[in-house]
């Protein structure tokens, strides 16, 4: 499976015509096809969104990933 770092993650913004991938509990994710010009519910691609999703403050929450295949791992910074 491809890692991703923040750095590497966040250029997969959905902007200018680049896929849209987030990071959800260390899982990364195509989201390209929900994102429409790299946002959703005013939340933007490219980044970790743990929080969000899992917080209550999205709302889809877990079960918006839950049949969707990760297309990678997040990872520290080497």
């Amino acid at each position: 499976m491809k890692e991703f770092t923040l750095k590497t993650l966040a250029e997969y913004n959905g902007e200018d015509g680049k896929p849209a991938y987030i990071a959800v509990k260390g899982k990364v994710y195509d989201v390209t096809k929900f994102f429409a010009h790299g946002a959703h519910h005013g939340i933007k691609a490219g980044q970790d969104l743990t929080e969000a999703m899992t917080g209550g403050a999205h709302p889809h929450g877990d079960d918006a990933l839950a049949h969707m295949e990760p297309v990678g791992v997040l990872v520290d910074e080497k």
